[in-house]
């Protein structure tokens, strides 16, 4: 006889789920917002003080060209030549914005939306060396480092974005460069990536090279798969000429971008937090403005990155709870304001893969995710206050990834998972849950299991050579490029790529 209260089929049930494979107990894309280090009142004081700088400070060294578009648009000239940017036109751009689109992937499954309380953890940086994993020391970043983060990173199913993370170091010139990193991305992953142009004619002929890999002219602006980052604005509020003639061109290839603002505290920007937060936000809104005076609508990532230096010294500093409070609460206002938030996360400034390295990437990456941040940038694979890059570093950020999303998960209570029955049945029977059917269900359907964390018992740990996670997450990265070496792009579409620039695309 079936015992009170189980339900039938449990085994059966249990045993075709199984066949299926194991649900995702932490999948990308959960739901922000739990954490608000600021009040309704704050964000309005921020958000009106911010437009107050707009209005009556207004934006400095603006080009001619974004002059004569933000006029038109209703900025009005300032007898000292700045341009004041109203609050109605502000307010109008906030409303016309794009508040969800698509990152499209070269593989559409790979796509993620962007907007509402999604939080997906990626790349970004910039960085100058990479860790290297035979010495454990820091030598300059090249273009195969590049293509082996690129691959890497391929198979990690928590990074939902790979924006170069290095910077090949060994490119003769300017456009070398940006050809060979945007040819590594779309060789290396079909996930959605991003890059950066140093210059705004580097943008067409780039665009050629990826109308080939969608396959025909014009394929490529009508479903974007690479995005681009730019900072029109320098702090302190005043726009930077050659990036914003990089916005014009990426608005007429239909680009998607990452507008970032990258003040720093005490430095480009004030050293208290609210006045930070204030400054930054009038910053970010006034790249806002720009994309609604060219295109309104056009894609944008509200990218306000809040950066910390240490008074002291001057350094910057990556990890440590200013910075981790100040892109939580970067995320609070521009979600408040419904506009697709971008943070940055996980900046440690420790070198090596060591405890003051969990410790920061931790609570930083934590804090965003816990605040909603859309797209959290640099949380995956940078050290060393973003000059350095680790495949080392990418693995384990990986895993805490997961439990970032885990713990966003939270707790579902349904009659199910309160298991009344199950309780009795177990209480007036075998006396533990071990075997329990509802015990199974959650094993796959609720926990994570880390592939790099230890959990052993210290004597098996002994037995084992007492490895740390540094020498378990090298062996990892070891396995993962020896196995992984993916040929994304066809012999016939890269040779036809090579051509279009003979000599600049390196092998």
């Amino acid at each position: 006889m079936q015992p009170a209260g189980r339900r039938s089929g449990g085994r059966r049930d249990r045993l075709a789920a199984r066949a299926r494979g194991p649900a995702n107990p932490c999948p990308p894309g959960q739901r922000g917002g739990q954490y608000a280090p600021l009040t309704e009142q704050e964000l309005r004081a921020i958000h009106d003080t911010a437009l107050r700088l707009l209005a009556e400070l207004g934006m400095g060294e603006v080009p001619d060209r974004l002059r004569c578009d933000l006029l038109t648009a209703g900025a009005v000239e300032a007898a000292n030549g700045r341009v004041l940017i109203p609050r109605s036109l502000t307010e109008d751009a906030i409303a016309r914005a794009a508040k969800r689109f698509v990152l499209h992937g070269q593989d559409e499954a790979r796509s993620i939306e962007v907007g509402g309380d999604a939080v997906h953890f990626g790349t970004g940086g910039a960085a100058v060396q990479t860790l290297d994993m035979d010495t454990g020391l820091y030598r300059p970043s090249t273009l195969q480092d590049l293509r082996d983060f690129t691959r890497l990173q391929d198979v990690l199913p928590n990074v939902s974005w790979f924006t170069r993370c290095c910077v090949a170091t060994d490119m003769p010139d300017e456009f070398s460069l940006d050809v060979n990193t945007v040819h590594a991305l779309v060789c290396n992953t079909t996930k959605p990536v991003a890059t950066s142009f140093t210059l705004a004619h580097h943008v067409a002929p780039i665009v050629q090279m990826l109308d080939v890999v969608a396959g025909g002219e014009g394929a490529f602006s009508k479903r974007p798969f690479v995005k681009a980052h730019i900072s029109p604005v320098i702090s302190p509020m005043r726009f930077g000429e050659d990036a914003v003639d990089v916005v014009y061109e990426c608005i007429a290839h239909n680009i998607p971008m990452s507008c970032i603002t990258a003040a720093q505290s005490g430095a480009t920007a004030p050293a208290t937090l609210a006045g930070f937060l204030a400054q930054s936000l009038a910053e970010t809104l006034a790249s806002l403005v720009m994309v609604h005076a060219l295109k309104p609508g056009h894609p944008m990532v509200f990218s306000n990155w809040p950066l910390v230096i240490d008074l002291r010294t001057g350094a910057f500093a990556g990890g440590g709870g200013e910075i981790a409070v100040m892109n939580a609460a970067s995320a609070q206002l521009s979600n408040w304001l419904g506009l697709p938030s971008g943070v940055a996360a996980s900046m440690t400034d420790a070198k090596a893969i060591d405890a003051q390295y969990g410790m920061e990437k931790g609570i930083t990456a934590l804090a965003a995710g816990l605040a909603g941040g859309n797209l959290i940038y640099e949380s995956s694979g940078m050290t060393a206050s973003l000059l350095g890059a680790s495949f080392e570093a990418f693995v384990i950020d990986n895993e805490m990834h997961a439990a970032i999303y885990r713990m966003l998960r939270g707790v579902e209570v349904s009659e199910d998972t309160l298991g009344f029955d199950t309780i009795c049945d177990v209480v007036l029977g075998e006396g533990h849950f071990l075997g329990a059917d509802q015990t199974h269900a959650a094993m796959e359907r609720d926990y994570f299991y880390p592939k790099l964390a230890d959990r052993d018992a210290p004597m098996t740990w002994a037995d084992k050579g007492a490895p740390d996670m540094w020498a378990r997450a090298r062996a990892r990265v070891r396995t993962i490029l020896s196995d992984h070496d993916p040929q994304y792009l066809s012999p016939e579409r890269d040779a036809e790529i090579r051509a279009l620039f003979p000599g600049v695309i390196r092998n």
